[in-house]
């Protein structure tokens, strides 16, 4: 390089230096000559936000692209054992990728707890309805509609369910549920204000639209069964080893954070 005359030898220079950063700073990025791939990740609504606040970090970190397919765990689980085409599969409910483990369609040991959820009883502001009162709330008639996700293929409906019957007040609740194929679509049906209140996932009352548009109650942890969420690598992935890299992407540094920041609890 000495021979090289000196405009020519700083624009060598500073390449290699852009190069070193780019190593540097995305560790995950793309070796030479590497081919970006794309992965698609089957993933329960409550993330919605939080996985795609992950995705876009993980995608500008290794040039890798993810396809998002979002809705309730317990729908993805029924499409997963028909052979749909996922290469991952984030579940509210462990439970799921678990059974599909046992069955074999999961790649063995790749099961991750990646999460902890919560529940909150969640109002729109134009409601005027004072969720700081707790689920006692649900008891005034005045509520016509509440709504929640669908328990028998929801996580999150479940949890909604036994928290009500734990504060005794899903009899006096339960003729006027309104469910939602989803835990995001019982969200919109509160926020849209064609339910007075319901029982949502915290992730989605800490996004910033849904903090714009309402208020919550965090309904304590005791009050219903742990949401422990867990993913997979299916066995049918062709691109197993990119769905590992985005497994391990969330475990670290930025996609823990995220997950903090949208109330998730962390597994130790």
């Amino acid at each position: 390089m000495t021979n090289l005359n000196p405009y020519v030898r700083k624009l060598y220079v500073a390449g290699w230096a852009a190069a070193l950063i780019l190593c540097v700073g995305g560790q995950l990025a793309l070796p030479p000559n590497a081919v970006a791939e794309e992965i698609a990740i089957a993933a329960a609504s409550d993330l919605n936000f939080a996985i795609k606040d992950v995705i876009a970090e993980y995608e500008k970190a290794t040039g890798h692209h993810v396809k998002l397919s979002l809705g309730s765990s317990g729908n993805f689980y029924a499409q997963i054992q028909n052979g749909a085409p996922f290469d991952l599969y984030f579940s509210a409910d462990i439970g799921y990728p678990k059974k599909l483990e046992e069955a074999g369609l999961i790649v063995p040991g790749s099961v991750y707890r990646y999460a902890v959820g919560r529940i909150v009883l969640w109002t729109n502001h134009a409601s005027r309805r004072d969720v700081s009162k707790g689920m006692d709330v649900l008891r005034d008639p005045a509520v016509k509609k509440i709504a929640i996700a669908n328990p028998k293929h929801a996580p999150y409906g479940r949890a909604a369910v036994a928290a009500m019957q734990h504060f005794k007040v899903y009899d006096e609740a339960k003729d006027r549920l309104v469910l939602g194929e989803n835990i995001s679509q019982a969200a919109q049906f509160i926020e849209s204000g064609a339910c007075d209140v319901g029982v949502i996932a915290l992730s989605l009352a800490l996004a910033p639209t849904m903090k714009a548009a309402g208020t919550y109650w965090e309904i304590p942890s005791d009050a219903h069964p742990p949401l422990e969420q867990g993913a997979a690598i299916l066995k049918s992935s062709k691109q197993q080893e990119t769905a590992k890299q985005f497994l391990e992407f969330m475990r670290g540094t930025q996609g823990q954070e995220i997950m903090k920041r949208y109330g998730f609890t962390l597994p130790q």
